[in-house]
């Protein structure tokens, strides 16, 4: 799913203007879906007020009051302009909004709807009296702040009252084409029901607990943008087909974990317990043979190889005078064959450790085996300031993925935090389309760059998963979905499933905290959590994509 500008949008509803769906049809779906969600997610019979501009998302409010009160919830409608001031197809839903409101009534004769101009802010508080639920749309995708007049006078009030409020396409306020998480002066807002496709505000605020989209008839062809940016959610459609009935282990793949040192047994646990749960056919941990059965103890279906330190046993320096670390002779001619014999996707970096020979182990095995490769961690840290390698390792093809949070990238690539935080999405696809990986960089709105200069934008996960551990269950996440559905190399297999992963993950960390509470939510909470993120779907009953929130499945609420 594309994510748009504002200009973008405009251009998609001129489009599908020529293609023949007139503005007064996406109005009248966009009204309709606006009132099917409020009256699905607000049942009973309080009072819905509707806030209306005197624009396109005045009128989208309007034919959402209308159909609410069709259904037969009682409906105020504040047009916060005089009904002159109302542009062609707003003044068309504000007739058909009259005409409804003038022979719908209750059975002691009271109106089912009634449409109020206010244009004095005096009147607004005992206007919206009585509301248990209220729609914003006041102004959307194409307002620019600040807001002034009768429309930041009702944002006020709204901020001091507890009802639910339901934004129409966008809270009033809030500039689309920002990628900030706040925006000052903003309505608050409950949920966003916005249509066609997310604009960058969407995705990259904080605006709601819920964002979804709506299809209202915009052509898929109307539908253009130039940022290459899409919403990373959309790709989880490829883990919601079943499987086929006639399966077997070989066909989801064998995923090797390789990483682990003293004191970090932990790490290529957690890696292998959660590529097991998301469905790779096989998994094995290679680990110092230290820490061995600390990580056999994680589960009995995980397979084990264990790999020597340089120098273990009389601790003699190892190569280039270096002491401990994984020794170098698993790379021998021998030893490598042997070590990945079977593995479709590896995992490396763990617990693993920067000690002794480790950073160049990590370097030259990345450098030699061929298999799509999932680098994270202190496998990273053996590349700070030496980028460039894995653009020998990414040559011909070959899938790379990195998953570093900034300070990883920092170093990576000679940076501070700050710095790299300045220019995420630039600095994403720069890296990712110049070394030619897929670059996964962590944060608020996890991005997942590719090296064709296209960017997924991940809207799942909380503060709850800042906890130790989290990053490892990602790394066998994304390796596992990998493993079964990106085997061919094919780019855009990577692509989705890469994505897939990264949404999964935040998506079960938000199931995780939704059923405990962020301060207590551990990194293995979210591995439990997987099946309620499988089991959820992108696109619910009703035909809405939910950019934002937590997803409905078989037992989920």
């Amino acid at each position: 799913m594309k994510i748009l500008t504002a200009a973008e949008m405009g251009a998609a509803d001129r489009r599908s203007v020529e293609a023949g769906v007139p503005i007064s049809v996406l109005m009248e779906n966009a009204g309709r879906a606006v009132a099917l969600f409020c009256l699905r997610e607000y049942p009973g019979d309080g009072l819905v007020v509707v806030l209306c501009g005197k624009g396109n998302n005045g009128g989208d409010g309007l034919v959402a009051a209308r159909h609410m009160a069709e259904a037969g919830r009682k409906v105020r409608v504040l047009l916060l302009v005089s009904s002159d001031q109302l542009t062609a197809e707003p003044k068309k839903a504000f007739v058909a909004a009259v005409m409804t409101a003038m022979g719908l009534h209750t059975a002691q004769g009271a109106a089912k709807l009634e449409v109020r101009e206010v244009m004095d802010e005096a009147h607004l508080p005992e206007c919206m009296e009585g509301a248990e639920l209220v729609v914003d749309a006041v102004v959307g995708t194409g307002f620019k702040p600040p807001l002034r007049g009768l429309g930041a006078k009702a944002g006020e009030l709204l901020a001091g009252m507890s009802v639910p409020v339901v934004a129409v396409d966008m809270p009033s306020g809030w500039d689309a084409d920002s990628i900030e998480q706040k925006a000052e002066g903003a309505f608050r807002a409950d949920a966003v029901v916005t249509f066609a496709a997310p604009k960058l505000a969407h995705v990259f605020g904080d605006m709601a607990k819920q964002v979804l989209v709506a299809a209202i008839g915009t052509p898929s062809v109307a539908i253009v943008t130039a940022s290459r940016l899409r919403w990373a959610g959309s790709q989880k459609v490829i883990a919601e087909k079943p499987r086929d009935s006639n399966s077997n282990k070989g066909k989801y793949g064998h995923v090797l974990v390789l990483g682990g040192a003293l004191g970090k047994a932990g790490a290529p646990s957690m890696a292998s317990l959660s590529a097991m749960r998301t469905g790779a056919g096989l998994v094995t941990a290679a680990v110092p043979a230290e820490v061995l059965p600390t990580v056999a103890a994680v589960a009995p279906e995980l397979m084990l190889t264990p790999l020597r330190e340089q120098g273990v046993g009389s601790r003699e320096q190892g190569v280039d005078g270096l002491v401990g670390g994984i020794a170098l002779d698993h790379l021998s001619e021998e030893q490598l064959p042997a070590l990945m014999k079977g593995i479709s996707v590896v995992a490396i970096g763990p617990g693993l450790g920067q000690e002794g020979t480790t950073p160049e182990f990590v370097r030259s095995f990345v450098e030699r085996v061929t298999v799509p490769m999932v680098i994270d961690a202190d496998a990273l840290n053996a590349f700070a300031g030496k980028a460039g390698l894995l653009g020998k390792a990414a040559k011909d093809g070959r899938v790379v993925v990195l998953t570093p949070h900034p300070g990883e990238m920092a170093r990576l690539v000679g940076m501070t935090v700050k710095e790299v935080e300045a220019d995420r999405i630039g600095l994403a696809r720069r890296f990712a389309t110049e070394h030619q990986v897929t670059l996964v960089l962590k944060g608020w709105r996890t991005l997942i760059a590719h090296p064709d200069g296209s960017i997924g934008v991940n809207t799942t996960g909380n503060p709850g998963m800042s906890k130790g551990g989290s990053g490892d269950i990602l790394t066998g996440i994304v390796a596992a979905m990998l493993a079964q559905y990106a085997r061919s190399g094919e780019a855009t297999d990577v692509a989705k499933a890469v994505e897939a992963a990264v949404y999964l993950h935040g998506l079960a960390g938000d199931f995780a905290t939704a059923a405990q509470d962020e301060h207590t939510v551990l990194a293995t909470d979210t591995v439990a959590h997987l099946k309620d993120a499988f089991k959820a779907r992108v696109r619910d009953e009703d035909g809405f994509v939910r950019v934002v929130g937590r997803g409905r499945g078989p037992g989920i609420s």
